[in-house]
């Protein structure tokens, strides 16, 4: 396992959403301390979007500059955005309405027309995001802000953001945002950062809980490659948090036991 990829295991997804919460606050603290705006991209999912309502819940989220942090997101379903299943709007109601946010550094993905959306919507809405990117990104950066903090889940099957295995997506050399249609889990259509993307991040954390994730864990934590579990491409160019509770660390191999904390 490379020098920058750290693994941390927690008891269950309870205590793993807490750890997760408490970590954010110290980085984004850490990170205001050196003089950085930070910028996050968030995640959707259970452990997630938990992970946010600990955040609103704790004391110490009033130490962080909640006017000086930027946020993205990873991915998002091409819905309505009255929808409760945008990833957007969950966050905004387990944290985001609470903080005293500058609405300029909020910057959702955008949601599908009120009637629903076509492919060519979808296709239409994820230019315009990477669009925004490129025009967010200093000049050194490329076309793409160098994210502070990414923030990903994981499936079973081993997709991330919405990266699926062996999809059009996970072959993306090229593009920073696509459209990826016919999702094998509902909503069918959705908008998402590519791996490439991704990899831009100082930090990547991958969040995950659940014995049914432990043989993804395990096979991109030792070298399966990401065409088959997208989740192994997604990687900090300084460094690569695994954030697991204790079923999806259970197969891990024992060589990894003396870097678990």
């Amino acid at each position: 396992m490379p020098e920058n990829v750290q693994v941390a295991v927690h008891p269950d997804a309870e205590s793993l959403a807490a750890a997760t919460a408490a970590r954010l606050v110290t980085a984004l603290v850490d990170l205001q301390a050196a003089g950085t705006v930070p910028r996050v991209v968030l995640t959707g999912g259970g452990v997630g979007i938990a992970l946010l309502r600990d955040v609103a819940s704790s004391a110490a989220r009033h130490a962080v500059d909640w006017s000086r942090v930027d946020l993205f997101w990873g991915d998002e379903r091409f819905v309505p955005a009255d929808d409760d299943e945008r990833n957007d709007r969950q966050a905004r109601e387990a944290l985001l309405d609470a903080l005293p946010l500058d609405p300029a550094r909020v910057h959702p993905m955008p949601a599908a027309p009120a009637g629903g959306g076509t492919r060519d919507d979808a296709t239409a809405a994820a230019a315009r995001y990477a669009d925004l990117l490129a025009e967010l990104a200093r000049p050194e950066e490329d076309g793409i802000p160098a994210f502070d903090i990414t923030l990903v889940g994981m499936g079973e099957e081993g997709h991330t953001l919405s990266v699926f295995p062996d999809s059009p997506a996970v072959h993306e050399r090229a593009a920073t945002v696509v459209a990826v249609f016919d999702c094998p889990k509902p909503p069918p259509t959705r908008i998402s950062l590519t791996l490439a993307a991704a990899r831009r991040s100082r930090e990547v954390w991958v969040v995950a809980a659940g014995k049914g994730k432990a043989p993804a864990v395990a096979g991109a934590l030792t070298g399966t490659p990401q065409t088959e579990l997208p989740v192994g491409g997604a990687r900090g160019t300084g460094r690569t948090r695994w954030l697991l509770d204790t079923g999806s660390a259970s197969d891990l191999p024992d060589g990894f036991v003396a870097r678990v904390s």
